[in-house]
């Protein structure tokens, strides 16, 4: 009964978005049920560019609201339409205007990059945004004797300084809790149940900072590992020609991973990586939001304009 309530809210919403015009933005950690009703899945940079270059005028954003922030940012032509606004961000949360604008008080000159996962707020605040993805490139293209302010994510901040050789990068002590949450126990022990498995990990995860060198050096117990956004997580996946897989994200990527490879078995790292705000929206939601066009996400112009400096050399860096 349930399956059948769940297709016909799916066709209903299928049906609303071609009438209304409006494109469905989903990230890779949404339920499966809302992945398969979006026109495009994807991590926070891949979702950024879709923002910036779809046709439709309303975009409905089916992720946590820094997120629908960013796309307002980038497309301020564009309706933006978030399905719940309690759908937030620990990691986001981690890091306040004032503490940021104290920080580069004590640090005069430095280049401020800060991660995707913040509010608009914060992004007018930087001069460069990133993506797991492109925070190594994004780095590196700073003169390397420039001091640089990496914010909010530890972890992500210790990967990049250690991948990129920089000694004069200063990091927030901010995490996400899901990410931080994934232990190297957790990691030891399903790498251990399961046979020539390879290892992929998000460079958010608290498990990355005792395994960097080992990481660094491509093995980790003699096991393949690869560090990698969730967008790289899923081609690096389809690519191998592994058949086993341990996966240290959260747990939403998995659906994508069997679905594109079914012939291919994947197991979380923790079975408890759940981001409860990404879990906050579901078809009914959704169907809600297309119905009566809520909730709109709009950023004040004066910090649009700011953060959309970050953003856009943000999506100029591969």
């Amino acid at each position: 009964m349930l399956v059948q309530q769940s297709s016909k809210l799916k066709d209903e919403i299928l049906k609303l978005k071609k009438e209304k015009d409006v494109v469905i933005l989903a990230h890779n950690y949404q339920i499966p049920d809302v992945q398969d009703v979006a026109d495009f899945t994807g991590d926070s940079l891949g979702l950024s560019r879709q923002a910036a270059k779809v046709e439709q005028k309303t975009i409905l954003f089916c992720g946590v609201k820094f997120m629908a922030e960013t796309a307002a940012i980038i497309s301020p032509e564009k309706k933006v339409l978030l399905p719940d606004l309690e759908a937030g961000c620990s990691l986001s949360d981690s890091i306040t205007v004032d503490e940021l604008q104290n920080w580069k008080k004590q640090h005069p000159g430095a280049i401020t990059v800060g991660y995707v996962n913040t509010t608009a707020e914060i992004k007018a605040e930087l001069d460069y945004c990133c993506t797991s993805s492109n925070a190594i490139n994004v780095v590196n293209a700073i003169p390397e004797d420039k001091e640089i302010l990496f914010l909010p994510d530890m972890f992500l901040g210790s990967y990049v300084a250690k991948m990129t050789g920089r000694t004069n990068m200063r990091i927030w002590a901010g995490e996400c809790h899901v990410h931080a949450g994934i232990t190297p126990e957790d990691i030891t022990k399903k790498l251990d149940s399961m046979k020539d498995a390879e290892f992929v990990i998000h460079p958010e995860c608290g498990c990355t900072t005792p395994f960097m060198y080992d990481i660094a050096a491509g093995s980790f117990d003699d096991k393949k590992v690869s560090i990698l956004s969730t967008d790289g997580m899923l081609k690096h996946v389809h690519e191998s020609k592994s058949k086993n897989f341990v996966v240290a994200t959260e747990t939403g990527i998995l659906y994508k991973m069997r679905q594109q490879n079914p012939d291919k078995i994947f197991i979380p790292a923790s079975d408890k990586a759940e981001c409860q705000y990404m879990k906050m929206i579901t078809l009914e939601k959704v169907y809600d939001a297309l119905v009566n066009e809520k909730y709109l996400i709009t950023v004040p112009k004066e910090i649009a304009d700011k953060a959309r400096l970050a953003i856009n050399r943000m999506l100029q860096i591969k």
